[in-house]
């Protein structure tokens, strides 16, 4: 839709009423309000007359029962929250903190496995920088649809309710 002399003066008159730039482009017809905005930037128009809005902010009722609410204790920590704790130190509970750790399993050379030998009967684990040269996967026999040995599935895959445990102890 062009502009022509005819809608830019009824646009000049609306933008004087103080019409939003959306009444305006319904009553123009055809175009959008964001035509109606650049059109307004590109003429130069910028005094209104006051529209029907409130000139003062509303100040916001306070509810009353805020006094008698207890306060909630809170986890505060400063500086980089990925550096919250995970656990609340006051707590009567106790958990483990620190995961037990792993024992690697120690692999033949015979039954190492480099990506080229890989196939779908074989454990992926991956073991060591894959860098270096001596980088290599497991290799020892995995069940079907399984991409690891009973070992590193153990590893992988952890038990839903565990999971669980780990979660509550940490938003506490």
């Amino acid at each position: 839709m062009a502009w022509t002399d005819d809608r830019v003066e009824l646009l000049k008159k609306l933008w004087a009423e103080g019409l939003s730039a959306s009444q305006i482009a319904n009553q123009l017809g055809g175009v959008t309000r964001n035509a109606v905005i650049g059109k307004v930037h590109r003429l130069g128009l910028s005094g209104r007359t006051t529209t029907s809005r409130v000139k003062t902010p509303r100040t916001r009722r306070r509810p009353t029962h805020t006094q008698n609410r207890t306060a909630r204790p809170q986890m505060r920590s400063h500086g980089n929250t990925a550096l919250k704790p995970a656990y609340d130190p006051n707590a009567e509970e106790e958990f483990e903190l620190a995961p037990a750790p792993i024992l690697e399993l120690v692999i033949p050379l015979n039954e190492r496995a480099s990506i080229l030998t890989l196939d779908e009967t074989k454990c992926r684990w991956p073991i060591g920088d894959p860098g270096d040269e001596q980088f290599h996967f497991c290799g020892r026999h995995s069940d079907a649809g399984v991409p690891y040995c009973e070992h590193h599935s153990s590893i992988a895959y952890q038990p839903a309710q565990s999971r669980r445990k780990v979660n509550r102890a940490g938003s506490r």
